[in-house]
């Protein structure tokens, strides 16, 4: 799962900088880095909830 993740918020921030999103704070091709804590943060639930069972 984190892997199918991670590839779907590297397709987004590639969006991003190729062109804005427009939503509220990703409105300029500076703000990708904003995606990638984003996607930090939902692959460490991902991996918390993995090894939680």
């Amino acid at each position: 799962m984190s892997k199918a993740l991670s590839l779907v918020i590297l397709a987004i921030m590639a969006i991003q900088i190729i062109k804005p999103l427009g939503l509220p704070g990703l409105r300029q091709r500076r703000d990708f880095w904003k995606l990638a804590l984003v996607a930090i943060a939902a692959i460490g639930v991902t991996a918390l909830l993995g090894h939680g069972s």
